[in-house]
C-alpha cells in the first residue's frame, strides 16, 4: 500500500453557501479520502485530507472545478502533520470559531 500523506487545501472564491463542504466530502470519500471540510471566517473553505499521493491528486481535481454552483477561484494546499481522530473518516466539521 501506498504511504499516507496529509494535506490542507485553501479553497477561496464563492464557495460558502453553495455546498461546498458536502461536495469536498462526496469528492473525498469516492476517493478513499479521509478528513474533513470545514467554512474558514474569511469566507474560504479549508479541506483536510488523508490519503496517498494519487488519491490527494484526485481530489485536487474536484476541488478546483467545485459544485455546481461555485465559484472557485483557486486552491492551495500545503503539507499538514497528521491528525489521528480523521484518519478513519471524512466529516463536515463546524465552523472556524470566531475570535471575540
Amino acid at each position: 500500500m501506498s504511504e499516507q500523506k496529509q494535506r490542507r487545501f485553501y479553497v477561496s472564491g464563492r464557495v460558502q453557501g453553495v455546498g461546498y463542504r458536502f461536495f469536498a466530502c462526496d469528492a473525498a470519500q469516492r476517493h478513499g479520502v479521509n478528513g474533513y471540510a470545514r467554512n474558514l471566517q474569511d469566507g474560504r473553505v479549508e479541506v483536510y485530507a488523508i490519503g496517498t499521493d494519487a488519491q490527494l491528486q484526485e481530489l485536487f481535481a474536484e476541488l478546483q472545478r467545485g459544485p455546481r454552483l461555485s465559484l472557485v477561484e483557486a486552491v492551495n494546499q500545503m503539507e499538514a502533520e497528521l491528525i489521528p481522530q480523521f484518519t478513519a473518516r471524512f466529516s463536515i466539521e463546524r465552523d472556524e470559531p470566531t475570535q471575540d
